[in-house]
């Protein structure tokens, strides 16, 4: 049994330590740690960033549950950068060809989104349960080629339009639109509720369905597993479609909520983010939320930084200070934890010998 220290004591190292390295480069650049960290959390309360924090960590809230699970299944699904873009391009695209009543034509804009990751997440799903080939080498191939595929698709020869010098695919409707929610001058993505439902039905899927069980089962021991009756190469497939299906959705707050088109120049990177917010939340439901508002926060009060004369970079720095130490710390905790179990059953062995002993006296 997992104890409370494992869960809660290494993403708070990780987030103190990585503190400590920043703070250690503000004070050899010059800078006063405590007036950047200050400098920062107060920019979340002007403005529209709180609400702009909440916006983008959806869109990584959504990127870390594709990545964790094929984490589940000890598949490392670096794909999801290519899978999104590939599915929003595609969304895009269906979204913008479409005349359909409203809810209906945002359903189908989402279940395109959906199918087209899947799609492109069963190449290398079905490479690597039939040939063998790691999900890594065949992601990143992947990954590489979506950006020709993107251009193509979005070529005006093709099913892009020309505004001013961006390529883009046609506009969506109001109708396939997901209405936002206003907060103050600013308004919250309402895919930000949806986002919630996909954490939600990932975590009844992981601890209420034999599915669940069983895909965390394979990723423990695929050998045990078979053992016990579960096809190991099945749910390497299911584990690949469901992480590409997913990711499929990651670019569908800002293309339903803010865009209403995909551009060439569209931000790129979010399925990256995913691997990192994943880890730091440690493929938990909730840890990644977590993750995904630290990293959101880190992302949209960095540039108050420079009002302070503090290189914005220092925000990334803390980004990768947090995703190293995090992994470094769950694993020293994870140890000491292990050390101090079999010390206790060290304990209980050596004591009884004597009672047995006392026993037979008696």
């Amino acid at each position: 049994m997992t104890s409370w220290r494992t869960k809660v004591l290494p993403p708070l190292l990780a987030i103190v330590f990585s503190l400590l390295i920043c703070s250690v480069a503000l004070l050899i650049s010059g800078a006063d740690p405590l007036q950047a960290y200050g400098t920062m959390i107060r920019q979340l309360f002007r403005g529209t960033t709180a609400v702009d924090t909440l916006n983008l960590a959806s869109v990584y809230y959504l990127s870390g549950l594709a990545v964790a699970i094929g984490f589940q299944m000890n598949l490392f699904n670096i794909g999801v950068e290519g899978q999104y873009r590939f599915a929003a391009v595609i969304a895009a695209i269906a979204g913008g060809a479409l005349h359909l009543p409203p809810v209906v034509h945002t359903f189908v804009i989402i279940l395109v989104a959906a199918l087209a990751g899947a799609a492109y997440a069963a190449l290398p799903a079905v490479l690597k349960v039939t040939r063998g080939v790691s999900e890594v080498i065949s992601t990143i191939m992947l990954n590489s080629i979506v950006g020709g595929i993107v251009a193509f698709l979005i070529n005006p020869k093709q099913f892009g339009v020309l505004t001013g010098n961006n390529l883009r695919t046609r506009p969506i409707d109001a109708s396939g639109s997901v209405p936002g929610i206003p907060i103050g001058g600013a308004t919250l993505f309402g895919f930000v509720v949806i986002a919630a439902a996909i954490g939600l039905a990932y975590w009844f899927m992981l601890n209420r369905t034999r599915f669940g069980f069983e895909l965390k089962a394979s990723g423990e021991s695929a050998t045990a597993a078979a053992a016990g009756g579960v096809n190991a190469k099945r749910m390497t497939l299911v584990a690949m479609l469901l992480s590409g299906a997913v990711a499929g959705l990651i670019a569908l707050p800002e293309l339903l909520g803010r865009d209403f088109s995909y551009a060439i120049t569209s931000t790129q990177g979010y399925g990256f983010t995913g691997i990192a917010v994943a880890l730091l939340g440690r493929n938990h439901p909730g840890g990644i939320a977590l993750g995904a508002l630290l990293w959101a926060f880190l992302d949209k009060s960095a540039v108050s930084l420079e009002t302070v004369d503090v290189p914005k970079e220092i925000a990334t720095i803390m980004q990768g200070a947090i995703v190293l130490s995090v992994v470094v710390a769950y694993e020293v905790v994870k140890r000491a934890d292990l050390a101090r179990a079999q010390h206790r059953v060290g304990r209980a062995l050596a004591a009884r010998p004597a009672s047995v002993s006392e026993g037979g006296t008696l």
